[in-house]
């Protein structure tokens, strides 16, 4: 499929050079791509050397990024007793489990991250096949399944980022705003990639990190030197 990009964009392209540049003269070069009418989000995106077909070689996780991302999520617990109370305190918009499972299976979405008690799992589990194809599914692997509830809930609120490899090994993560201070910028990226790296699969071979590209949303993407 062609993809026709606007005049703005083609403009910006041209100011891209084709070799992968400093982390923070391509930091400085996506700041001046704010010609649009809101504030921008960037994401830092990563091809990687692994094979996503393989179980053992899935990269996936969550983190807390120095400075946030310029967004707070909604964000609901399944939990019970003190916990419940805990997770409201900590900001959850909605707390419980039976009565909560039930209005999320009738369809209620609206909501960014399901954190779930390691106590209450055997009634979650069953919402795998609502809230699995919208990435919304508690699981250990990214700590929304935890028995730190609170902890979870106040720092996924505050913007705790998720990422998972797609089919083609890639991994995008967002990592602020156009409008942030540029040093700010390169201190949560420099925290995505030294995160990316520590966890690379040990059954992973050859070259794990190809490229990595920053990209606001509406503008071309820029190469970092690895």
């Amino acid at each position: 499929m062609i993809i026709s990009r606007g005049k703005r964009y083609r403009k910006e392209a041209e100011q891209v050079s084709e070799a992968p540049i400093s982390l923070a003269d391509a930091v400085a070069k996506v700041k001046t791509f704010n010609s649009t009418k809101f504030d921008q989000t960037i994401q830092c995106i990563f091809w990687l050397g692994i094979d996503p077909k393989q179980s053992d070689q899935i990269i996936r996780g969550a983190i807390s990024l120095p400075h946030g991302i310029g967004q707070q999520k909604k964000v609901i617990a399944f939990c019970e007793g003190a916990d419940a109370e805990a997770a409201k305190q900590a900001g959850a918009i909605e707390v419980g489990v039976d009565e909560l499972v039930a209005k999320v299976t009738a369809g209620w979405s609206d909501f960014d991250v399901a954190i779930a008690s390691t106590k209450v799992m055997g009634k979650v589990g069953k919402l795998g096949r609502v809230l699995g194809p919208q990435g919304k599914m508690p699981s250990p692997k990214n700590g929304t399944v935890t028995a730190d509830v609170a902890t979870a809930v106040r720092e996924f609120a505050a913007g705790k980022v998720e990422f998972k490899n797609d089919t083609g090994g890639n991994v995008h993560v967002v990592v602020g705003k156009v409008s942030f201070d540029a040093q700010k910028l390169i201190d949560n990226i420099d925290a995505v990639i030294s995160h990316i790296k520590k966890i690379k699969p040990i059954s992973s071979k050859g070259t794990y990190i190809k490229k990595i590209n920053i990209h606001a949303a509406m503008s071309p993407g820029v190469l970092i030197a690895v």
